[in-house]
């Protein structure tokens, strides 16, 4: 099974995550910020990626650390569980609705991280989560992991569709990207990713 463990401990956060790509999206999520807990879940669902994330932060001076954190650690996760990236169908494609939210998310599990994040939130917040950090965690998730991601929000009104429209179309583009190819091989004219 492919699978990874990370502890990350810093000064501002604690973080323990266990990921198994073939584990059926079985979601064990506690950060201290429910929204967030959300859309993890949310990202672990349908992705059919399980994760258990314990996360403690310093949420007295914001959630900017636990967030970013996590996306750093998840990232290195995931990067482990897929080893050299071999064997595996490499991208993936998906446009999510979320009621009158529509999103897009395109990966390359390509060893070469990068982010386009085209998308707007109309408020600060969802509860605790402050809205401009899911550009936040989906960098240092892209970044840590190897990931070219693109990301795009084409229209929506109420920012918790926006936001979980945007988890989920990442979730599935995931879940077609690490799916094992037919024949094992590395999907590259270099032959290594």
């Amino acid at each position: 099974m492919r699978t990874a463990a990370i502890q990350r401990e810093t000064k501002e956060t604690q973080i323990s995550i266990e990921l198994a790509l073939d584990g059926k999206g079985k979601a064990e999520i506690s950060t201290g910020i429910g929204f967030f807990d959300h859309m993890l879940t949310a990202l672990s669902v349908h992705s059919g990626i399980s994760m258990k994330i314990k996360v403690t932060g310093d949420l007295y001076v914001d959630c900017h650390h636990t967030i970013e954190d996590t996306g750093i650690a998840l990232g290195q996760a995931l990067g482990q569980a897929l080893g050299n990236k071999s064997g595996i169908v490499r991208y993936g494609t998906a446009y999510i609705p979320m009621d009158e939210s529509l999103a897009m998310a395109s990966l390359d599990l390509s060893n070469r991280p990068f982010l386009v994040f085209n998308c707007q939130f109309t408020n600060q917040s969802c509860g605790e989560y402050d809205l401009c950090m899911t550009e936040e965690f989906f960098r240092a998730f892209a970044f840590n992991s190897g990931m070219t991601l693109h990301i795009n929000l084409l229209y929506g009104s109420n920012d918790h569709h926006k936001a979980e429209a945007i988890y989920k179309a990442v979730a599935h583009a995931l879940k077609t990207a690490v799916q094992k190819n037919s024949d094992g091989s590395t999907l590259s004219t270099k032959g290594v990713l």
